[in-house]
């Protein structure tokens, strides 16, 4: 098999050949047809996260190299292993793989938390993932079928998609009339803008960022209103235009700027959920929370079954396509560098 993989960390992938893995107990091996590059795959590939400050979390500790990256995978069933359950598996059948895995036995993993796991084992992330031609998965169950959903579009349902769709769930039953904003219209924030209007159809759906051609790029792909984050005054013409602020704001970005923005413009009661990684540092004045009823929380990807929750929507027609560029996989360290440069309009996938 071959691979685009991390031998130094920041430093260009390399291409490695390796045997095709051979499977043991319930492993299945994946043919990769394509997988998405994501912003955490930056990070990662940096070794670290901005925590602000001049802080960094370094998340270099217990992954060995060289490593392989890569999460969104989209494939078709190559092999299957001697004690995996077979039923309605079929060799050469197209699958996307949930790669958000735990350790299966802890107590998170046993009510349906995987990706919250304190031991995990996620593809492309702690175990070697799609930057290659083959990837082993430790069970069949993680394997979902994307009959009707169009080709290495696939894929990026299994980060972006999930992501934004776990985030806007959080937000619970919104009051038929309030506003949601999409702050940040990259990948995943274009991939929430979608599901917040099949979510959320009796609301008003805005968006924000600071690119006018992502904000042009939002409008056209149904947002209500949109709003230059960089504009003087933003915030005020926010609250005016939402009679007193949004009910909900999904940050995307998740950066210092972003999030004061989405704290900002928040009603009485409302909520941020917080999903970008980018880093930095926030701070505010601790009476505010309960003066304004506030609610700041985190998202991190989300469930196997709120996935396929996600997919029947995709593939009922409710959810319109975000563009997606096919790469070949030697364009692997290429990709990073553009999505590390803010270079990527939508999603871009890998094709080995």
């Amino acid at each position: 098999m071959k691979s685009q993989s991390m031998v130094e960390y920041g430093a260009p992938l390399q291409e490695l050949d390796a045997d095709t893995p051979s499977l043991s107990g319930t492993e299945v091996l994946i043919k990769t047809t394509h997988c998405g590059v994501c912003h955490s795959d930056v990070h990662l590939h940096d070794g670290h996260f901005n925590m602000g400050g001049g802080n960094k979390l370094d998340v270099t500790r217990g992954r060995a190299l060289p490593f392989t990256l890569g999460h969104e995978i989209e494939g078709t069933l190559e092999s299957i292993g001697p004690e995996a359950p077979q039923d309605g598996l079929k060799k050469g059948s197209k699958y996307v793989v949930f790669p958000w895995i735990g350790c299966g036995t802890c107590g998170v993993c046993e009510r349906g938390d995987e990706h919250l796991c304190n031991t995990p084992r996620s593809l492309g992330v702690n175990v070697n993932g799609g930057f290659a031609s083959h990837v082993v998965v430790p069970h069949p169950r993680y394997l979902l079928s994307y009959d009707g959903i169009q080709d290495g579009l696939a894929a990026t349902y299994m980060c972006s998609g999930l992501t934004a769709f776990s985030a806007l769930k959080k937000l619970g039953d919104v009051p038929r009339g309030e506003t949601i904003c999409i702050v940040g219209l990259g990948g995943v924030g274009m991939m929430g803008l979608q599901f917040a209007r099949a979510l959320f159809p009796d609301n008003k759906i805005i968006g924000a960022d600071i690119d006018a051609n992502k904000l042009q790029a939002a409008k056209g792909a149904g947002a209500d209103e949109v709003y230059n984050t960089s504009d003087e005054g933003v915030v005020k013409s926010v609250l005016g235009d939402t009679n007193g602020g949004v009910y909900g704001a999904i940050d995307f970005v998740g950066a210092e700027p972003s999030l004061n923005f989405a704290t900002g413009i928040i009603r009485k009661g409302g909520y941020v959920v917080v999903v970008g990684l980018f880093g930095g540092g926030y701070a505010t004045p601790i009476p505010m929370f309960p003066m304004r009823q506030m609610g700041i929380l985190g998202s991190f990807v989300g469930s196997l079954e709120e996935t396929k929750e996600m997919l029947e929507l995709v593939k009922a027609g409710k959810i319109d396509p975000i563009p997606v560029e096919t790469r070949s996989l030697a364009e692997a360290t290429k990709t990073l560098n553009d999505l590390r440069e803010g270079n990527v309009l939508g999603r871009v996938v890998l094709a080995p």
